[in-house]
């Protein structure tokens, strides 16, 4: 099984939501009010006056056949406009309870 970390701007909340309900993808954790910055050239995300925009992000766990299709998936809904950025990030989960 892998995890699979995405960050997006909250632009992009219901995409993400029907993202996942397209895939089969039930299971998952949202966080809302996400801070940062993208490593290429993405600009802060803070929620003050002169970064005004927020992210959110998703967490879930999936079987590993589904990851490919989950990140092709990420990478068509960023590059339906670059500058609002959606990211994905993979870990193997070792064991759950």
């Amino acid at each position: 099984m892998k995890s699979v970390f995405i960050v997006f701007n909250q632009a992009n909340t219901e995409r993400v939501e029907y993202m996942l309900d397209m895939l089969g993808i039930r299971g998952f954790t949202f966080f809302e009010q996400v801070q940062g910055r993208g490593t290429n050239g993405g600009e802060p995300r803070r929620g003050t006056h002169t970064w005004p925009e927020m992210n959110s992000a998703v967490i879930t766990v999936v079987e590993d056949e589904k990851v490919a299709e989950l990140l092709d998936t990420v990478k068509k809904l960023d590059l339906r406009n670059t500058e609002v950025g959606v990211r994905a990030f993979v870990w193997n989960i070792e064991q759950t309870v």
